[in-house]
């Protein structure tokens, strides 16, 4: 247990270092050996978690999502949660801004930036269409749709706010998206009970509510750590 412990907290040291490169240098300009001499951890480590920098960097792009809200009885109410946490997360954590500065990183050329819209996409069109099927939606509402447009809506909501004041008004703008591309999908008596203010983002993680939930556990391989494997094993 100490030893997976220790290893889950050398892949969080190295996430954090390789989003720190990362936002400084962007993606392409980023070297191994920088994301190394950030974390103080040896080449080996870093290869007995992640076996190339384009997998590090869909390790940043999965810190996004990683993150569990408290249940609602509104799948709509979770929907709006979750953008607002996650504009909180943007202000807050630099591995999350990292993880959106990647994603939407153009000069990336060499980066497949598809899993982290892809994932985030998925997100939620799994939360509407449990809204869906609990009677949330107008009914010509289609699921993936909405969720593209709500996931494009987002990611230049988050743009315009870093360019014009380093993300300081991003939630009060969600909030804003949120009023005006509600209206086009959720049932009126639903839209009516639903909580959206700029302070609730901020709320749910100060009462705790939200969990960031541990990585999954580490696979033993029999590797030093300090030693680069002839195969390296990602799920490790």
């Amino acid at each position: 247990m100490a030893r997976q412990e220790r290893a889950i907290r050398t892949r969080r040291t190295i996430l954090e270092a390789a989003a720190a490169v990362f936002d400084e240098r962007g993606y392409t300009s980023a070297t191994i050996g920088e994301i190394l001499d950030r974390a103080g951890v040896t080449k080996g480590a870093l290869y007995f978690h992640f076996g190339s920098k384009e997998e590090l960097a869909v390790g940043v792009f999965e810190e996004q999502l990683a993150i569990k809200l408290p249940p609602q009885s509104s799948k709509l109410q979770e929907l709006v949660d979750s953008g607002l946490v996650l504009a909180r997360r943007l202000r807050s954590e630099p591995l999350v801004r990292a993880s959106v500065g990647l994603a939407l990183d153009q000069g990336a050329m060499d980066l497949d930036r598809t899993p982290a819209f892809r994932m985030w996409i998925d997100q939620n069109v799994q939360m509407l269409a449990e809204a869906k099927t609990q009677g949330e939606l107008l009914p010509h509402v289609d699921v993936a749709e909405t969720a593209e447009l709500l996931v494009g809506s987002f990611s230049g909501v988050q743009l315009l706010s870093q360019l014009r004041c380093q993300r300081q008004d991003l939630e009060r703008r969600i909030v804003v998206m949120f009023e005006h591309f509600l209206p086009g999908i959720a049932v009126p008596a639903v839209l009516a009970q639903l909580e959206i203010s700029a302070e609730r983002g901020e709320r749910l993680l100060a009462q705790g509510q939200v969990e960031v939930p541990v990585q999954a556990p580490v696979k033993v391989v029999q590797v030093q750590e300090g030693a680069v494997p002839t195969q390296v094993s990602t799920g490790a």
